[in-house]
């Protein structure tokens, strides 16, 4: 199983990995929305994508409407992982298509229950 990890913060970036690693995952890294589409066009295509919110060059919400609009990737899940926790932040997350939300902080059993939910797990 593969995941990608779409975050500018490199400490979120390791604490995600190391979560992933150990629920048998293989993990590549991104530093915001641009990257991550980089990443993901040069594959190999990962059976879900964790991205964060607040990023530079591109941010979660235009990642996936990007990933969305290029029907490339119709059997990646999509989870957002960010900070936002408004009612109408998770509503836009969702309708952008993110499959599912967590909100920072989290236990790692919070992302494993989540890519359980997903079938990804």
């Amino acid at each position: 199983m593969h995941a990608l990890v779409v975050d500018d913060s490199r400490t979120m970036r390791t604490i995600l990995t190391r979560t992933l690693v150990g629920l048998g995952f293989t993990v590549t890294t991104a530093e915001d929305g641009q990257d991550g589409l980089d990443k993901l066009a040069a594959g190999p295509s990962p059976e879900v994508v964790l991205v964060d919110w607040n990023m530079p060059v591109m941010n979660g919400i235009e990642f996936l409407t990007h990933v969305r609009r290029s029907r490339l990737y119709p059997n990646t899940a999509l989870l957002m992982v960010t900070s936002e926790s408004e009612q109408s932040q998770i509503v836009r997350a969702l309708a952008a298509g993110a499959h599912e939300y967590v909100i920072k902080p989290f236990q790692p059993e919070a992302i494993a229950d989540k890519l359980s939910m997903l079938g990804v797990l």
